[in-house]
């Protein structure tokens, strides 16, 4: 069974630079967001009635790409991830009211039925940065962007409250604002957790 390591943090952290400085310096399975490819992205952005078909949509091709993952052999690394698109984007979109409570609980019954099949991830990188760096970094983003700079706090409340109930010793915490923007200090400190833990 493969190992599954999922980048987590806001908007505009940098889990994407992060996962793709890691494949370089090692060899990994790669699940990436794919935001161009959900059929339900853009709609969403315009409209806020596909906020549920694109949730179900992503919960779904999350759960897919970790089943593939868990049959292959190796690491594989995840960009986000099932429990953020939950936890951190599903909650967000419900207390902005683009979800009804009932639609938030068929997201959460669909969360859980996939959790209660599939193991939370092996290892949780959590990748921070204050809220200047992350709203230049998404005011400057080439890409479909739902979360608006007024949701980072929010939305990192959600992931905390998340990560909060986790084995600690399964999160890595990594300050995006002190590294350069390859992660070149970072990645070799990753990695080495990874070999202690038996990931890689």
């Amino acid at each position: 069974m493969g190992s599954i390591v999922a980048v987590v943090g806001n908007t505009g952290a940098g889990k994407t630079t992060l996962v793709r400085a890691l494949c370089r310096s090692h060899e990994f399975n790669l699940g990436l967001e794919q935001h161009a490819e959900r059929p339900f992205q853009s709609l969403f952005k315009n409209d806020p009635k596909y906020a549920l078909a694109n949730q179900m949509d992503y919960l779904l091709q999350r759960a897919k790409q970790e089943l593939d993952f868990r049959n292959r052999h190796g690491a594989a690394l995840l960009d986000g991830g099932l429990d953020m698109d939950f936890h951190g984007f599903t909650r967000l979109f419900r207390t902005k009211g683009y979800l009804s409570e009932p639609e938030f609980t068929l997201c959460k019954d669909l969360y859980l039925f996939i959790r209660s099949i599939l193991p939370v991830p092996d290892l949780i990188i959590h990748l921070t940065a204050d809220e200047i760096t992350l709203s230049k970094r998404l005011a400057d983003r080439n890409r479909i962007n739902i979360a608006e700079p007024e949701d980072l706090e929010l939305l990192n409340s959600h992931l905390i409250e998340w990560l909060s109930t986790l084995d600690p010793d399964r999160i890595i915490t990594i300050d995006a604002t002190r590294d350069d923007v390859i992660f070149s200090r970072s990645v070799p400190v990753i990695l080495d957790n990874m070999v202690s833990m038996h990931i890689i």
